[in-house]
């Protein structure tokens, strides 16, 4: 069975990820550290101590082969990777062996930029354009990974 897993600290898309998820009876996890205590119905809740990258790694120890995580954290995406896991961001952009050097590639090169005193344009305000290409490509993903177990 695939488990859906939710990087839920700063998450914008906790509650369509509970939605579609449960449209196909897969069930969802929340992680989260105790400063962003989230409970919500249709999803059991982890919560784990502050600390860097604490939920990371617990997650990733929960993560089986064909299990989807949802996070916007490229660390944690090539982790699921390696688990031979799914991963999609909050915008509907699947995470790829294909892709994931090149943006892991990428946040090196902005943290470099920070630690020399440069500055990085952060991210641009939500958009309903942005829910509805997550809503688009979640729903693909999970269609995608069911046929896989079928087949």
């Amino acid at each position: 069975m695939t488990n859906i897993l939710v990087d839920a600290d700063g998450c914008p898309v906790v509650d369509l990820t509970i939605k579609f998820a449960t449209q196909y009876q897969l069930p969802v996890t929340l992680f989260c550290d105790t400063a962003h205590n989230m409970q919500r119905d249709g999803a059991e809740t982890i919560m784990v101590s502050k600390g860097m990258d604490a939920v990371d790694f617990v997650l990733v120890n929960r993560v089986k082969p064909g299990d989807i995580v949802i996070t916007q954290d490229y660390g944690l995406a090539a982790m699921v990777l390696a688990k031979r896991g799914h991963v999609m961001d909050q915008n509907g952009r699947e995470y790829t062996n294909e892709n994931i050097d090149q943006l892991l590639h990428s946040r090196h090169i902005a943290k470099k930029i920070r630690l020399a005193g440069g500055r990085m344009k952060g991210p641009k305000k939500r958009s309903k354009e942005n829910n509805e290409n997550f809503e688009r490509g979640f729903n693909e993903l999970i269609v995608k990974v069911l046929n896989q177990q079928e087949g």
